[in-house]
């Protein structure tokens, strides 16, 4: 691309480097902004700067929050013995969206990826088993996408709790194996929930 502007250039490869923006798209969303007079420009930075500033993870359950302690780990009516694990904030609000689940939860932050270098020390899967103890977990519902690494971290998880009395379910296979959960829709991901299935390994 040839610019006619260094601060355009700069604009471009700063908006480039999200996912899913290719430098096309960039260039579009950059040049919106630069002809824009309602002060767009000004107000998407304001947000941008609060968010690298002033967002944090929830200590207890690592999801996205303002607080210390997120909106849904302090909301008295949700149901503290069921613990749904998750990879990433993104399928909490997933979840969140079928209002098919009361329950509390827990982001691990990814999965177990040895090609990617991420390893079991690499999740909050430590934390996961202290809160288990403290707060008298009755079921732990795996609602991790069906892919190899997702498969990988559920049957590891799963090896950690066998001397616990905890029932260990997955959700319904709805969604389809190698799909990332956050992309399924709400109905499907619902209905997932409300039929999961125990979750049995041999020893």
């Amino acid at each position: 691309m040839n610019f006619s502007s260094k601060i355009l250039e700069e604009s471009v490869n700063a908006l480039s480097s999200l996912p899913g923006i290719g430098k096309k798209s960039a260039l579009r969303l950059a040049l919106h902004l630069a002809q824009d007079n309602s002060d767009k420009a000004n107000r998407i930075s304001f947000a941008l700067a609060k968010l690298a500033k002033d967002i944090c993870k929830c200590k207890k359950c690592g999801n996205i929050s303002d607080f210390d302690l997120c909106e849904i780990c302090k909301a008295p009516a949700r149901q503290n013995s069921i613990l749904c694990i998750v990879e990433s904030a993104r399928d909490v609000m997933a979840i969140e969206d079928t209002n098919q689940f009361k329950g509390k939860y827990h982001v691990l932050g990814g999965v177990i990826s040895p090609l990617d270098g991420i390893g079991p020390q690499d999740l909050s899967i430590d934390l996961l088993l202290q809160r288990i103890k403290e707060e008298n977990t009755e079921e732990i519902i795996m609602a991790i996408s069906p892919t190899i690494e997702g498969e990988t971290t559920i049957y590891y998880i799963t090896k950690l709790l066998k001397n616990l009395n905890i029932k260990v379910s997955i959700i319904a296979r709805g969604v389809s194996f190698g799909g990332d959960l956050e992309y399924a829709d709400e109905l499907t991901l619902g209905r997932s929930i409300v039929s999961r299935v125990p979750y049995q390994i041999e020893y």
